[in-house]
């Protein structure tokens, strides 16, 4: 049977995704009856970049399953130091893992990866690309607060350009219908025009502003990023641009009553702590959501069945 890797979130059908969210509920009302699922399996962690939330994420995940984890969160105290290929390294870890999950800075490494060895790879943010793991807290994010994950309004802001949460969350919602998009951004971070080519030519309605204040009234989602300072290749850009869109109590108050505000984390000054006990806040939310939605995803590429 042939592996499944999770490359892009475009990799699963609507379907598999409705379904994987549906088995995320699951494992969330009833987590000791997968608490065995992954008993003797190893996943492993390869991040060659900094991560927080993800990383550890899919080992909670891991062990939550029942299954055991190896790995490692800085590549230069491996063999890649010494100069070893994306390619060598998959092939390497696949004669010790059952699953990898891999985060590289270089777009289109997750797929070399997945191409390298016979187990299954889940990209777990590769560049500016793709962070499909992350697109699936979010989608059970917005569904469970929302109730659907059609007929929404919703906005991003900040960091369009380099966002890759912001890029992939937006190949999902394509797929339902009527989902509205706010796109707000400052000139030099707009969402690539490539994107943009692709909204348009899936019939999306979607509106580009600079204004976080003018757009926030219409939302059902506000989806905010911070500006990537490991993206840009001038600091002095970076310190301009960090703090345009800084969301407060005051702004939000704006907003409607039953929008939520989400955010992939870690935030910088984009939103104000004074915001988190907001109940409108749901960013810690979708790091809950994240672990239990990434224990579907291991056991669905994985093909285990439930009785």
């Amino acid at each position: 049977m042939a592996k499944r890797d999770l490359i892009n979130i475009t990799d699963l059908s609507t379907e598999e995704v409705d379904e994987m969210l549906d088995l995320a509920d699951r494992i969330t009302a009833e987590p000791e009856k997968y608490q065995d699922a992954c008993a003797h399996k190893k996943l492993a962690t390869l991040f060659y970049e900094p991560s927080t939330r993800t990383r550890l994420s899919f080992e909670s995940a891991m062990y939550k399953l029942g299954g055991n984890v190896i790995g490692f969160s800085d590549a230069n105290s491996t063999s890649v130091s010494k100069g070893e290929s994306v390619h060598d390294t998959m092939k390497v870890i696949s004669c010790f893992a059952d699953i990898i999950a891999v985060r590289h800075p270089k777009e289109g490494a997750a797929y070399v990866a997945a191409h390298s060895c016979d187990i299954p790879v889940i990209n777990a943010g590769d560049g500016s690309h793709f962070h499909p793991s992350q697109t699936l807290a979010d989608l059970l994010t917005i569904r469970r607060e929302k109730g659907r994950l059609d007929s929404i309004k919703i906005g991003f802001c900040g960091d369009l350009k380099f966002g890759r949460t912001v890029h992939s969350l937006i190949d999902a919602l394509l797929r339902y219908e009527n989902v509205e998009f706010w796109l707000i951004s400052p000139e030099e971070l707009t969402l690539p025009g490539y994107i943009k080519e692709k909204m348009t030519g899936a019939g999306a309605v979607w509106h580009e502003t600079r204004s976080l204040e003018d757009s926030i009234p219409e939302l059902d989602v506000l989806y905010m990023t911070r500006v990537q300072k490991e993206r840009f290749f001038n600091e002095e850009d970076y310190i301009r641009l960090k703090n345009t869109y800084v969301l407060d109590r005051e702004k939000l108050s704006a907003a409607p009553e039953d929008m939520i505000v989400m955010h992939p984390l870690p935030r910088v000054n984009e939103i104000e702590v004074s915001v988190d006990d907001d109940p409108r806040a749901k960013y810690f939310e979708q790091v809950k959501n994240g672990k239990d939605v990434r224990k579907a995803l291991i056991l669905t590429l994985l093909k285990w069945k439930e009785d």
